[in-house]
């Protein structure tokens, strides 16, 4: 009952004709607000600023839930405005100690993760450097600036902690992620207050700011956008923390209590959020956009990622809800302008903030703010994927890094699994597959270990991908006997197995034809699609109308893919000139899809290379991952 409630609520955002989500909707508004790069000031050139990356945080999501290319182009033609090619970033200044410049280090991971170029890398160990000689308060806390010394705000949390555990999990740093959590631990430590829960927008040790407490440090108010970057930051840094770190678990501990004290505060009409959070019928206060929007976001995706529970995800859809009918105008056709942001609120500095209740109420009200933008973008593409969550619930996805244990060493030194793993961005990745999994609402995994039944037992579908020869891996495991035996079992009891073979100069087909023949599956030492240069149409392959797996697409892209023979159980799915390209076999209670490609890895899944409009892939990708959910046995 409660899904449906909520697919209700989110069919009503587009009750009213839109033809776009709202999130390409904002996204259309920022590019053609800021062509090359962001201004903020009027009066000033365009500066490195954290306003930019909060912006393009919401164009990452969004890239990942269209895979449209111009998402991507606007992101790296924005960072590129900025780095140099010897990895330089022009307008920003290490020695000013200034935490907000480390936020859009985050779109320079993401940049180098997805292209491999190093002038990224470069540019994001620059901002890591700085956090190595940043000031911090005896207990090892941020300074949130070196001209606001011996302070904490919360907002810091958010501009330096989501980078600096991104940059720790892909650089190999393990030794950041205490200081990660000591940040968060020591921020709720001395701002929250023990009546409401809530935190207070900043903390002063020195005591000897006008702002400040002269016994607790604190600042007089809860800030309602202070509060969501640190809702936000939680959330964020999450994704790359150790589950098995000693830490984790107070970091989620920190989130709920947090997450408890805001929906307390929650506005029950409107599912919005106060500038003041705690004073709803003070003088003058006024629902918040940007701060409503973080929330949102924090709810939405903690209780999505299992850090919050379910219920908050209601509290998030009531919230959006809100946002789209309070702060949400037409601009023009297929453009949205988000109202009603706060455009700045800080402690101290000239002229002097003193953190009152007044103060607050008295900073101007925008619209189209990028902080308000980014945060209702990221918000947007949380809720948008919703209603698709529950169709694969309770569900878990197994890939095998057993089998295909190929590994790379990057341009920075370090040894990683390489093709076709959960997450590697670039191009060889399946890193937007894994996204589709998660998006459906199924959980991801991935282990290095020769399967047995203690490990499938964990798994509702597996995933065996490219398994290797010795041309790509000097000791590969192969499939045997004893594997074979625990893998059919395992289907038979109902499991769901995914097969994606390679053509055979890339793939040990001994081993994965001794496995396909337990379920009548053959791949063939043939290959077909032999695409020369760019000609993309000598990889197409046309799927019927009502397809039994492919029901949303028309046509895709395979290249170089084996073919196939079958015999009972298994049977054709799909050909191209009596060429059989996919088989499925019914054994058990279980299912078998088998495909002669890795097909599904990032470089023909997304929009940057073969177009996703002729070629739909990612379509098929999301089709292929219901399919197989549908096929699950539900236990």
């Amino acid at each position: 009952m409660r899904n449906l409630l909520l697919i209700g609520l989110f069919i009503s955002f587009f009750a009213k004709g839109q033809e776009l989500s709202l999130s390409r909707q904002m996204a259309a508004t920022v590019i053609e607000l800021w062509k090359d790069s962001m201004q903020v000031k009027l009066d000033r050139n365009c500066e490195w600023n954290y306003e930019q990356g909060v912006v393009l945080e919401g164009f990452i999501g969004l890239y990942k839930n269209t895979v449209d290319a111009k998402y991507f182009d606007y992101i790296k033609k924005s960072m590129d405005f900025y780095v140099t090619p010897q990895g330089d970033i022009r307008t920003y200044h290490k020695g000013e100690f200034n935490i907000d410049h480390v936020k859009t280090g985050r779109i320079l991971i993401f940049l180098y993760k997805v292209t491999g170029d190093l002038k990224y890398y470069k540019a994001a160990k620059l901002l890591r450097s700085q956090l190595q000689h940043h000031p911090r308060t005896s207990e090892g806390g941020f300074w949130h600036k070196q001209i606001y010394p011996n302070q904490m705000w919360l907002d810091g949390l958010y501009m330096g902690e989501p980078f600096y555990a991104e940059y720790a999990a892909t650089f190999n740093e393990p030794e950041v992620f205490d200081d990660v959590a000591n940040q968060f631990i020591l921020m709720e430590k001395k701002s929250i207050d023990s009546n409401t829960g809530l935190l207070f927008h900043g903390w002063d040790e020195s005591r000897k700011e006008r702002w400040s407490d002269s016994i607790t440090g604190k600042s007089p108010n809860f800030w309602g956008r202070s509060m969501g970057w640190y809702g936000m930051a939680l959330v964020d840094v999450l994704d790359n923390f150790p589950v098995n770190h000693p830490k984790y678990k107070e970091l989620v501990a920190i989130l709920n209590r947090y997450a408890v004290a805001v929906q307390k505060v929650q506005d029950p009409k409107t599912g919005l959020w106060y500038q003041v959070m705690d004073k709803p019928m003070g003088k003058g206060n006024y629902l918040e956009s940007s701060g409503s929007s973080m929330f949102v976001y924090t709810f939405a995706k903690g209780a999505r990622m299992g850090y919050l529970p379910n219920s908050f995800q209601k509290a998030a859809v009531k919230g959006f809800e809100g946002i789209k009918t309070q702060f949400i105008e037409k601009r023009s056709e297929g453009m949205i302008n988000l109202t009603g942001t706060v455009s700045v609120a800080g402690l101290g500095g000239k002229p002097y903030r003193d953190g009152s209740y007044e103060y607050y109420l008295r900073e101007k009200v925008v619209s189209n703010d990028p902080k308000g933008i980014g945060a209702f973008m990221v918000a947007a593409n949380e809720i948008e994927i919703v209603p698709t969550l529950g169709i694969g619930k309770g569900k878990t996805v197994l890939l095998d890094n057993y089998f295909n244990h190929e590994t790379r060493t990057d341009s920075t030194g370090i040894i990683f699994p390489h093709h076709y793993v959960w997450n590697q961005d670039e191009q060889n990745g399946f890193s937007l597959f894994g996204y589709v999994f998660n998006k459906f609402g199924v959980k991801t995994l991935q282990s290095d270990k020769e399967p047995n039944a203690v490990l499938l037992k964990k798994a509702d579908i597996y995933i065996i991908v490219d398994p290797d020869n010795q041309k790509e891996t000097p000791n590969p495991n192969f499939i045997e006997e004893k594997h074979i035996k625990t893998i059919v079992d395992w289907v038979k009891q109902g499991g769901v197995l995914l097969l994606f073979a390679n053509d055979t100069g890339h793939a040990e087909l001994k081993g994965l034809n001794q496995l396909g023949a337990k379920f009548g599956i053959h791949f063939n030492d043939q290959s077909r699609n032999m695409v020369k240069g760019r000609q993309f149409e000598q990889g197409s392959i046309h799927v019927p109308s009502n397809h039994s797996i492919f029901p949303s697409v028309k046509k895709l892209y395979l290249k170089e893919i084996c073919t196939f023979s079958v015999a009972p159980p298994a049977v054709s799915e799909l050909q191209e000139d009596k060429d059989i390209v996919m088989a499925t076999a019914k054994i058990g209670k279980g299912m078998v899809f088998a495909v002669g490609d890795p097909w599904l890895y990032n470089e023909y899944a997304d929009d940057r290379k073969i177009s996703a409009k002729e070629y739909e892939n990612y379509r098929a990708m999301e089709d292929l991952v219901k399919w197989s959910v549908k096929q699950v046995v539900t236990k």
